[in-house]
């Protein structure tokens, strides 16, 4: 009976480090990825207001144990910020603009598909 207390006991306090961890690492990287990193600071120029725009993500991981008498406790994380356009303020109208990026996939796709084309266009053809 004492022994079942005792695990017990030990389980509740692993569970209790293991979520302190977690906890404070998740307060860390949300404080991270607050509202005025995904907004940065205003411009102002000539009459025209622009706001900066991001996407955030972020994640993390961690976990606890006991090995004999021993304790363990790890995790990480990380925050990734992408800008995606900025808001633009003027003549008291506010309109988003988005930046247009083309990822590498579509830039190899779009090459190979120009490539077959081209050699289908050159082939010789056969008339019997």
């Amino acid at each position: 009976m004492q022994s079942e207390q005792t695990a017990a006991s030990e389980a509740v306090t692993d569970s209790r480090s293991a979520e302190g961890f977690i906890n404070g690492l998740a307060e860390k990287l949300g404080a991270t990825a607050r509202a005025a990193t995904i907004f940065g600071a205003p411009v102002d120029r000539d009459g025209v207001t622009v706001i900066p725009v991001g996407k955030a993500r972020w994640g993390f991981g961690g976990g606890a144990g006991k090995r004999r008498d021993e304790d363990g406790a790890g995790g990480g994380g990380g925050v990734q910020v992408i800008p995606v356009g900025f808001i633009e303020l003027r003549d008291g109208r506010a309109e988003f603009r988005p930046i247009r990026s083309v990822s590498l996939g579509w830039l190899i796709l779009g090459g190979l598909a120009g490539l077959l084309l081209l050699r289908r266009a050159l082939r010789p053809t056969t008339d019997d």
